[in-house]
């Protein structure tokens, strides 16, 4: 009995997600240029255990990892190399975090398209992070020089967006700038940072300081005012 019900338990389980369909898949190739760097195109180096939520269709098992350099999610079957389409209704799930294939324009109305993962969602706003890679190839070589030459190195990069109704705003890192970004409400937002002892490279000071922001608006005459209303910052 016990095996039974052992058993009737692995059916359930695995009935509930079913195997990454190929139409959800194209094929790519493995980059090589990078082999010999430091660091890696990828956010992580193992592929885990993930789910691709397609909106048409359904939940689905797979592993996946996340390839900065190609913006793409990355799926291994049988030596052959996939990535998962680009769609705003395909969705992945990746150790926690939540990856959309967004369609993003910033206040200069330039597209921004591209993986963004969601930091926090509000009735007014979301905050998205998005990966890129800061590469720096190794020196030229000028002539016969002993000894091992430097390789390449590649770091990854995180910036945090605010977005608001497809729009978004690349989010400071440095206080005075933020104040600067947030300018009407600069004094409330100092006080707060001071006595919050708020570090904006801390992901969930980011999020306070903004929900902190959205909080003093909605105390505005006018509270349907855009967070973003009147930033003239390049993103």
């Amino acid at each position: 009995m016990r095996k039974i019900l052992l058993l009737l338990c692995l059916v359930i389980s695995s009935s509930l997600f079913a195997q990454l369909p190929r139409n959800l898949l194209t094929p790519t190739s493995r980059i090589h240029m990078y082999d010999e760097y430091n660091g890696s195109v990828y956010m992580k180096s193992r592929y885990k255990e993930s789910s691709v939520i397609d909106e048409k269709s359904g939940t689905f098992d797979a592993k996946l990892k996340y390839n900065v350099f190609s913006d793409a999610l990355e799926y291994n079957s049988k030596s052959d190399l996939f990535e998962v389409i680009k769609s705003p209704t395909v969705h992945a799930r990746i150790d926690g975090d939540y990856f959309y294939y967004c369609d993003f324009k910033n206040q200069r109305n330039s597209d921004r398209k591209g993986y963004y993962v969601l930091v926090e969602l509000s009735d007014r706003y979301r905050i998205y992070k998005r990966f890129t890679l800061k590469i720096k190839d190794p020196p030229v070589k000028t002539g016969i020089i002993d000894g091992i030459t430097e390789p390449g190195s590649i770091r990854m990069i995180t910036t945090y967006y605010l977005e608001e109704s497809g729009i978004i705003m690349e989010l400071p890192m440095n206080k005075k700038e933020m104040l600067a970004t947030f300018s009407d409400k600069h004094d409330e937002l100092k006080a707060y940072l001071k006595k919050e002892s708020i570090r904006l490279k801390k992901e969930e000071d980011l999020i306070r300081l903004v929900a902190r922001y959205n909080a003093l608006k909605s105390t505005d005459a006018t509270p349907s005012q855009s967070l973003l209303s009147n930033r003239g910052r390049n993103n």
